[in-house]
């Protein structure tokens, strides 16, 4: 027989996590069913704390995993022993993990090692291709295979784990990071970036991370970048730079003398979504910017071969073009050039949710702990 308040743990490792789980935390914090607990695995520090900050949360434990020059397994093995004391110490009657980070995967199996319920948020992104992205796809289909709650945010995603036969109870629920971003743009957020007066020019507004991206594509995807600039004399760049030199140095090398390129530190998610708003179209290889940029009328051209966020794509809010330099600046062209185009992209219904996931994946486990 269940005691209330039940002991529940949500895992966070990074700053997408920390901004899709932001809501449910919330959300399960409200509720006098639960004794929510909030772990930090480490995997990310600054940013992380920044998104906490924003949402007035505290975490209840931090196990301060990150350590300069981090591998996956170091990540992986660190979180795994932390978490595993955790859940001996805490014993939760269910686990919350998001996406497809290191974090989420080494958070659920910790889980299940202790034969503890796991809760996938995000659940059922697919590329079909293991390593694009990479480990990311392999990441959430790994914790696929050991969720007992699959809180997948579009029908797509439901096709996709019913398609891969996986275990466990599958919820259509949105996605919890519109739940964030309404949440934020409501509040019309500032931008200030230095020497950039947002009227002044169309502004593009970037991001590169990915780890495929890296070596030449992130310097193709820089080209591709000049080439747009050099074309079109009303436009600026602004790109907030990853903290990983390996992201960071090329771009700076190939982008940092141009006078319409303004390379910043990353923005917290307040100013990230400032920008947003006031930019004229988005460049990304980010998986959240796909979900968030449609919700607030931004086309979107994604730096990738593959997406798991195909709805997007068929929604018409954004385009796949990959890191060919032509090719970015043909697609960019389009949009800057058409206005039908462009229109066309940016009045294009978001598939992603309605900003209530986080109340539906509330019920959900309400419902699933007291069967």
């Amino acid at each position: 027989m269940l005691k209330f308040p039940i002991p529940i743990c949500i895992i966070v490792g990074t700053r997408p996590e920390a901004i899709k789980m932001a809501p449910v935390i919330q959300a399960f914090r409200r509720s006098p069913l639960f004794d929510t607990q909030v772990v930090l695995t480490g995997q990310h520090r600054e940013m992380v704390d920044q998104v906490m900050q924003l949402f007035d949360l505290t975490p209840d434990h931090d196990l301060a995993i990150m350590q300069p020059k981090q591998t996956l397994t170091d990540i992986t093995c660190w979180a795994l022993r932390g978490l595993e004391a955790l859940f001996q110490q805490l014993q939760p009657k269910i686990v919350l993990v998001q996406g497809d980070t290191t974090t989420a995967f080494a958070a659920a199996l910790a889980a299940f090692y202790q034969k503890i319920p796991v809760g996938h948020v995000e659940a059922g992104l697919r590329t079909e291709a293991l390593f694009n992205p990479y480990p990311e796809e392999a990441n959430r289909r790994l914790v696929s295979q050991i969720t007992q709650l699959h809180f997948a945010p579009t029908a797509l995603s439901v096709e996709n784990l019913q398609r891969s036969g996986v275990l466990g109870e599958i919820h259509q629920t949105g996605n919890t990071v519109i739940d964030a971003l309404l949440t934020v743009a409501q509040r019309q957020p500032a931008c200030e970036i230095r020497g950039l007066t947002w009227g002044d020019y169309r502004t593009i507004l970037a991001t590169v991370h990915r780890r495929e991206n890296w070596g030449q594509p992130l310097a193709n995807i820089a080209q591709g970048f000049l080439n747009v600039l050099n074309q079109f004399e009303d436009t600026a760049l602004l790109l907030p730079l990853h903290r990983n030199p390996t992201v960071r140095e090329p771009l700076t090398a190939i982008l940092g003398d141009h006078p319409r390129v303004f390379l910043t530190e990353p923005l917290d998610y307040t100013q990230l979504v400032g920008a947003m708003q006031r930019c004229y179209l988005l460049l990304t290889d980010s998986g959240g910017i796909q979900e968030e940029a449609p919700s607030l009328g931004k086309p979107v051209l994604v730096l990738r071969e593959t997406t798991e966020r195909p709805e997007a794509v068929l929604a018409g809010t954004a385009k796949l073009i990959g890191t060919n330099p032509d090719r970015i600046l043909s697609e960019a062209a389009a949009l800057l050039s058409d206005s039908q185009s462009y229109q066309a992209m940016a009045n294009a219904t978001s598939p992603f949710g309605d900003g209530y996931a986080a109340d539906r994946i509330l019920q959900i486990v309400e419902k699933y702990l007291q069967k």
